[in-house]
């Protein structure tokens, strides 16, 4: 029987729910559990899709093309079990199915009403998470839960969640609820007062927590939390200090000193063996003692959110770790870049363009795709970054002066990308739309396989076959492959069916690193494996960083390791 573990937040958001949730999971994976998660968002989007990454960060793809939350991802990288579209939904979602339910009379006439027909339908959403019913069915599902407790959006989530453990009965569901505790400068103490507070609420709701995980920018005094425990009714050994640390990737055994695993093992009955955190142990090391460094600049145009690009930001580390390299990673506001400011980019061992959608800042991508190119810096193109590459490709050596994508100029005389109107879905469906489509739901999604040409760049890194996932709308245009072609650009992968581009790169013969991709490979990488496109970039990176007369490597030893990735918060 699948047991579950229900993730809560409260005090204030952005605390890490979805790290300490993949952080639970990849421990009771190490006892030898078969785990997933689940992430249920409050929002009434139907998905992350159409939201503004300012708003929403990163929109993370599954293989089956579903457009989900960014925790997702530190799912993935945490865990084997690799999420589906099933392992994210939203209000959006529910009352999406509730209203259909209603409109085709499933309801047989009743008042539909919050409860019992939303928390059931949000109940019966988990249990398709968690595969119930289904072979692919799991030993435990770890449910997190968006949003900020005593927010009027989550309510119905909370309650469902609490009718669900109900009705599992005992020793068959868990709470973990994650909070913050401020530290006051002037009083020179934690408060503890905003999660007493805070619990009471879901204590309100019917949710007493079996464990919290206290956030603060130190460990936690015994002192305090004895006085958490006694005011939330949580054991003091469920009182767990999560403080700030320099890398995300601590986080497992920090909550497996102090017991977590343990507490959550006992709470729903699982006899296991032992955590093994061997691994983690060996990669935080690795985090830890780098052995060179490597400065990228990233040139993008969401910049001032860095979750914007945290899939890409960790694929570039994992990169980092598997060439023994601290990658230093600097974000660029791509409309700052011009002719006149390019050359800010010599200071760089590596150039990556990431994907985006909208005029704003394209110019800045194409002149960084010409820099890169002209002075031989080694350059990844993903998605728009590709398309940006070859749009400067076609005007400034295939001599269509004018090219451009008809995203950005729908009336440009030389359409090198453009919108294709009919695609293969992940699922084998057929697809069609036009200009006047609905933005949600009308982009190439999902995990789709190429052809990978023999004696490229491209197939010494993936070899005959790659298989990566997608998300776009424009492609580049068939008609002006032979002429891209005949000026020097190679056109490396294929889709098997539409035969669209899939890789573009540039012969190494007169470029040592120069790679365009239309998928993102950056939601296939794990600390574990790296990914082998960005594992050949960073090692592109640390040739030209020595070629260009870099500091010798053992120097790279000395920089903070802060730098190397963001805190757990």
């Amino acid at each position: 029987m699948t047991k579950f573990v229900f993730v809560t937040g409260g005090v204030v958001s952005s605390l890490g729910k979805g790290i300490a949730s993949a952080s639970l999971a990849a421990l009771l994976e190490s006892r030898g559990l078969k785990v997933t998660l689940i992430k249920l968002d409050p929002y009434l989007n139907v998905d992350p899709g159409t939201m503004s990454p300012f708003q929403h960060g990163e929109v993370f793809v599954t293989d089956d093309g579903a457009e989900t939350d960014l925790d997702l991802g530190h799912y993935e990288r945490f865990i084997t079990t690799r999420m589906r579209r099933a392992n994210n939904f939203t209000t959006g979602q529910i009352y999406k199915s509730v209203l259909e339910k209603e409109r085709r009379g499933d309801y047989l006439g009743k008042t539909v009403q919050v409860i019992p027909h939303v928390t059931n339908e949000i109940q019966e959403f988990v249990r398709r998470g968690a595969g119930i019913g289904l072979a692919e069915a799991v030993d435990v599902a770890i449910c997190e839960i968006g949003g900020t407790v005593g927010d009027i959006e989550s309510l119905p989530f909370l309650e469902a969640v609490r009718q669900l453990a109900l009705k599992l009965g005992p020793n068959n569901s868990a709470f973990v609820h994650l909070t913050y505790l401020p530290y006051i400068a002037a009083a020179g103490e934690l408060k503890t007062k905003p999660t007493q507070h805070t619990v009471q609420k879901l204590r309100e709701i019917g949710i007493q927590p079996d464990a919290l995980l206290c956030r603060a920018d130190r460990p936690i005094p015994e002192e305090e939390r004895e006085k958490i425990s006694l005011f939330t009714n949580v054991a003091e050994w469920g009182v767990i200090s999560l403080w700030d640390v320099d890398t995300i990737y601590k986080v497992p055994r920090l909550l497996h000193e102090q017991g977590l695993d343990g507490l959550i093992c006992d709470k729903l009955r699982l006899n296991t063996p032992p955590a093994n955190l061997k691994r983690w142990d060996a990669l935080v090391k690795e985090v830890e003692h780098p052995l060179s460094e490597v400065r990228i600049a990233m040139v993008g145009k969401y910049v001032e959110l860095s979750d914007s690009y945290k899939s890409v930001n960790e694929a570039l580390r994992h990169a980092g770790m598997h060439n023994h390299a601290r990658v230093l990673i600097d974000h660029i506001d791509s409309e700052t870049i011009t002719p006149d400011t390019v050359d800010q980019l010599a200071a760089y061992d590596a150039i990556l363009v990431p994907g985006g959608f909208g005029v704003r800042g394209v110019e800045g991508k194409i002149a960084t795709a010409r820099y890169a190119r002209e002075h031989k810096v080694p350059y990844l193109g993903i998605c728009l970054g590709m398309q940006v590459a070859t749009i400067e490709y076609a005007r400034h050596v295939a001599g269509l002066a004018k090219a451009n994508s008809t995203e950005f100029d729908p009336a440009t005389p030389d359409p090198v990308i453009a919108l294709i109107t009919e695609w293969k879905n992940a699922d084998g469906s057929i697809q069609k739309r036009n200009e006047k489509s609905d933005l949600g739901g009308t982009m190439r999604l999902g995990a789709q396989s190429s052809d990978v040409a023999p004696g490229t760049l491209a197939y010494s890194i993936y070899g005959p076959v790659v298989t990566e996932r997608h998300r776009h709308r424009y492609e580049a245009n068939v008609n002006y492959l032979d002429r891209l072609r005949e000026s020097g650009l190679v056109i490396s992968a294929l889709t098997q069916r539409e035969h669209l581009t899939e890789i573009v790169e540039l012969p190494q013969s007169v470029h040592p690193w120069f790679v365009g991709v239309q998928f993102h490979p950056e939601f296939k990488s794990t600390p574990w494996d790296g990914h082998p496109l960005f594992n050949a970039f960073v090692k592109a990176a640390l040739v030209h960083h020595a070629a260009e007369g870099g500091k010798p490597a053992e120097s790279a030893a000395a920089a903070p390791a802060g730098k190397l990735m963001k805190a757990v918060s």
